[in-house]
């Protein structure tokens, strides 16, 4: 007999446990909830408690801020006590004392028939010596001599003037002595002192009879056939006196003034050789060595300096062959005439080269009283030639203004642009000196400055104006005492209290 089985599932029942369930999920929702409210009170006490630390917390500067005294109604300045100077400041150029152009020529009686440079003896930068020999034009020599007359002719003997003593004195500082002749004179002694002076330099003078031939050895001819003549003469009358001569005998002779017509040759054979032997001395006077124009270039002082060379060896010379220069290097500025009122010789300058750094005290030794461009001073030129000399800013105009230096600047400065600062004023001494700004002048004509008290009282006091410079101006008290240095002056008034 077959039983049928009957599976059963047991179905789990709710048990005592069970039956708490749904509250402890109520209690999890709840824990949360205060969890947040924790968090968010959390959040809010921070952001109370920051903004409390930042009302707490102070900066340094906004703690200095406020702990300091309030702006000041009014601004000023201390009363000091110095010396004041008045400045002004221009733009110069370093120049020499003189600038030579040297302009090559032909030397007459040289054969030449146009002016060729066959050597070079100087460079740009070179210093220059005196008696050095420049350079050659033609196969000439061009010597550079001491001497501030510009060369404007030959110096041949029996020339006299004030050239003629330049060049004795020139030879003479070279060692080559021109007596006896005196001071200004070309005689026997500055012939052989230049005959000496170009052996010396390896060249030979030129003649100063050039291609005229020899006029001294046609005047020594001359006085040998007026001698000779003389002698024939006084033969002839001799031979006359003798015995069946014609009357008048030796004592005619020796008379010289009878004798007929053997006494008249004889005298006139006297008077052609007295003319004679004058004609030679004069010959022989202005025959010898000369200096021609074309052969020397005078400078004020040595060293100079070769400036530049525009020519090359092999050329021809058409213009300006080198520049020279020579003396001290001063500084040359151009000013208008509003600084030109301020500035006077014997103030004192500083000279600045920014290029180099180079700096150097001096003196103004010239203000020019008339108007000019710059570039128009000169200098000596080749063959009395007037050459411009460098200056202060090409195309400028305005006045002159030249500052000497108490000690030698380089060479290498020459040409510089620099900065010049001239002393226009300055007080004896210590003053009392307020700013500009401090001081004010009255309806009344009266020019005051106001003190700040320090109880906060304004005091006016009187004064007289002295120097000004650098925005201050040297001042003194009406009344003795009544304005000392360390006392406050009102220059001001601040900006936001300003009335509008």
């Amino acid at each position: 007999m077959v039983q049928d089985r009957v599976t059963t599932t047991d179905v789990a029942q709710p048990g005592p446990s069970d039956a708490t369930e749904p509250e402890a999920g109520a209690s999890g929702v709840s824990g949360r909830r205060r969890w947040v409210v924790v968090v968010a009170v959390g959040a809010v006490l921070a952001t109370l408690g920051g903004l409390g630390a930042a009302l707490l917390v102070k900066s340094p500067s906004q703690v200095a801020a406020e702990a300091a005294a309030p702006r000041p109604d009014v601004l000023t300045a201390t009363v000091e006590h110095r010396v004041l100077t008045s400045s002004v400041i221009t733009r110069g150029q370093v120049v020499a004392g003189q600038t030579v152009e040297v302009i090559p020529q032909v030397t007459a009686g040289a054969g030449a028939a146009r002016p060729v440079i066959t050597k070079m003896r100087v460079r740009p930068g070179d210093a220059v010596k005196a008696g050095q020999v420049l350079m050659e034009v033609s196969g000439r020599p061009v010597f550079a001599l001491e001497g501030s007359l510009p060369v404007y002719r030959d110096l041949s003997p029996g020339a006299t003037g004030d050239d003629i003593t330049q060049l004795q004195k020139a030879l003479r500082a070279l060692g080559h002595s021109s007596a006896p002749d005196a001071a200004g004179s070309f005689g026997s002694g500055t012939k052989a002192a230049l005959n000496s002076f170009y052996k010396a330099a390896g060249y030979n003078p030129m003649s100063a009879n050039g291609a005229e031939g020899d006029p001294v050895a046609e005047a020594r001819s001359q006085v040998t056939a007026a001698q000779r003549a003389l002698e024939d003469a006084q033969g002839a009358r001799t031979q006359g006196s003798k015995p069946g001569s014609k009357p008048g005998g030796e004592a005619a002779v020796a008379e010289g003034s009878t004798g007929g017509d053997g006494g008249k040759a004889v005298r006139r054979a006297q008077e052609d050789l007295a003319a004679a032997k004058k004609k030679l001395v004069a010959a022989e006077s202005v025959a010898g060595p000369k200096l021609p124009a074309a052969e020397v270039v005078f400078l004020q002082s040595f060293p100079a300096r070769v400036d530049s060379v525009a020519v090359k060896v092999g050329g021809e010379a058409t213009g300006t062959a080198m520049t020279l220069s020579a003396g001290k290097l001063v500084v040359q500025a151009y000013v208008p005439e509003y600084q030109k009122d301020l500035i006077q010789p014997g103030r004192g300058a500083e000279i600045y080269s920014e290029v180099t750094g180079v700096s150097a005290k001096g003196e103004v030794t010239l203000v020019s009283d008339k108007r000019s461009a710059a570039g128009s001073s000169t200098g000596q030129a080749k063959g009395g030639a007037e050459a411009p000399a460098p200056a202060a800013g090409q195309g400028a105009a305005g006045w002159l203004v030249e500052i000497t230096p108490g000690t030698p600047l380089k060479a290498d400065l020459t040409g510089q642009d620099v900065r010049v600062t001239v002393t226009a004023a300055s007080t004896d001494g210590k003053a009392l000196v307020v700013p500009i700004t401090a001081i004010s002048s009255g309806a009344d004509g009266r020019t005051t400055v106001t003190v700040l008290e320090a109880d906060g009282e304004r005091r006016r006091v009187e004064i007289r104006t002295g120097t000004a410079g650098d925005g201050f101006v040297a001042v003194t008290p009406v009344s003795d005492g009544s304005l000392a240095g360390g006392a406050q002056v009102i220059t001001g008034v601040p900006r936001e209290k300003a009335a509008p």
